[in-house]
């Protein structure tokens, strides 16, 4: 039986359904179409029930010739080839998740890793706060110790960036304005940090410090307008309760080093307020470099006044003839290299962990550096000054406890 085509677009002619030398005949005008003629029958062959006109794979341009109309070729049209190409692709997934595989060690044991991190980030600590206040046993200059302190670490970045370790992230005039203020607050609170360490006792001054989530929820709910839950100002009342427990029989007190820590909170709660704001994607150890660069410019000014012309006059000369000069450059050098490392590493340590996780590392944190103070510089403690650090530490412990659960429900929300 021979079928007549009727549109116009097609051959007039009939093609007997099982001539394949018809077929052949019918392609054999077509560019190429002789050395794949043969395949029209083995595509006919997959389909089932071929239609009566030709249908031919063109090579390079995978289409079928269907009269004289190309069309897409129906590359999954055949169950065989439909298992032959779910096969390949299997195969090929096969492989690329082979190649995806970790191979290094910290992405092997990252829980190890990560427990490197924060005992580095508390030996580091730990460290600096030791070595940090004896140098004020023979060079009691706070403002240029800070100054000290900033200048190694920039100097740590500037080699580091020299040989590409890490690659220095490129910066513009609208990032430089969105980390001024940050830098700024930072500086502040550096040094008046540094002063209040020099003024009374290491575990004292962190015992203040821990007030500064107070000031935090404060700033979020009267600066920011965001409102902070009940629960958290109520986690709260322990740690102020347990400060002012502590300051009342403190024996190292002094207006001097408890007014300095208050200001160092308030500093920190308005650098962490501009760095929500400086929206960027530089990675973190970029950002802290350029951070401590704009902050380092900003502490030489009221160190050159304040401590300047005594520092000229018998500064240098006095803790000179006390420790000499390699030894005082060697420990400038050693503690502001501390300073620098246990701040980046409690960055990076930020990036690897849920905030929760970090949040309580940082209370355990302030804990060890309480702790081993008072075992290194035998500092005497009071009973009353004791149960207030502790009640305060356990009020800073339950408000990062609530916070972090917070945030992570926040995320929750976004994400879901």
């Amino acid at each position: 039986m021979h079928i007549a085509q009727t549109n116009p677009r097609f051959h007039r002619a009939a093609i007997p359904p099982n001539s394949q030398q018809a077929q052949m005949a019918a392609v054999g005008t077509l560019p190429g179409a002789a050395a794949v003629a043969g395949a029209s029958v083995r595509q006919r062959q997959c389909r089932g029930a071929a239609p009566s006109f030709v249908a031919a794979y063109v090579r390079e341009g995978t289409r079928l010739v269907y009269g004289r109309q190309l069309r897409p070729a129906p590359v999954l049209a055949c169950p065989a080839r439909r298992r032959f190409l779910g096969a390949a692709a299997a195969a090929a997934s096969s492989g690329s998740a082979g190649d995806a595989e970790p191979q290094g060690f910290a992405e092997r044991y990252p829980t190890l890793v990560t427990g490197f991190f924060f005992f580095l980030w508390y030996f580091l600590n730990v460290i600096f706060n030791i070595l940090n206040k004896k140098i004020f046993d023979y060079f009691p200059y706070p403002y240029f110790v800070s100054v000290s302190h900033l200048f190694i670490g920039v100097l740590y970045c500037l080699i580091g960036w020299s040989f590409g370790i890490p690659k220095r992230a490129p910066i513009n005039s609208t990032l430089l304005k969105q980390l001024l203020p940050v830098a700024v607050c930072h500086a502040i609170g550096h040094v008046t940090s540094t002063v209040s360490f020099a003024a009374v006792a290491v575990s004292f001054a962190h015992t203040i410090k821990a007030l500064e989530p107070f000031f935090n929820a404060a700033a979020s709910q009267f600066i920011l307008g965001q409102p902070v839950p009940l629960t958290l100002w109520l986690s709260l009342v322990p740690v102020v309760v347990g400060v002012s427990v502590a300051s009342l029989t403190e024996l190292s007190f002094n207006w001097t080093g408890f007014i300095n820590a208050m200001i160092s909170n308030i500093s920190f709660t308005y650098r962490s307020i501009y760095s929500k704001k400086a929206m960027t994607d530089m990675d973190s150890t970029n950002l802290y470099a350029y951070i401590s660069i704009i902050a380092l410019f900003v502490c030489i000014p009221p160190a050159l006044i304040i401590e300047g012309p005594q520092l000229m006059q018998h500064g240098f000369k006095d803790a000179i003839g006390k420790v000499g000069l390699t030894k005082l450059i060697s420990n400038f050098f050693v503690v502001g290299l501390f300073y620098h490392l246990y701040n980046q590493v409690a960055t990076n340590t930020l990036e690897r962990v849920a905030p929760l996780s970090h949040a309580i590392g940082n209370v355990l944190k302030r804990v060890f550096v309480i702790g081993f103070s008072i075992i290194v510089f035998g500092n005497k403690i009071t009973t009353q000054t004791g149960i207030g650090t502790s009640i305060a530490i356990s009020g800073v412990a339950l408000y990062s406890f609530i916070k972090a659960k917070i945030e992570e429900e926040k995320k929750q929300i976004k994400s879901a």
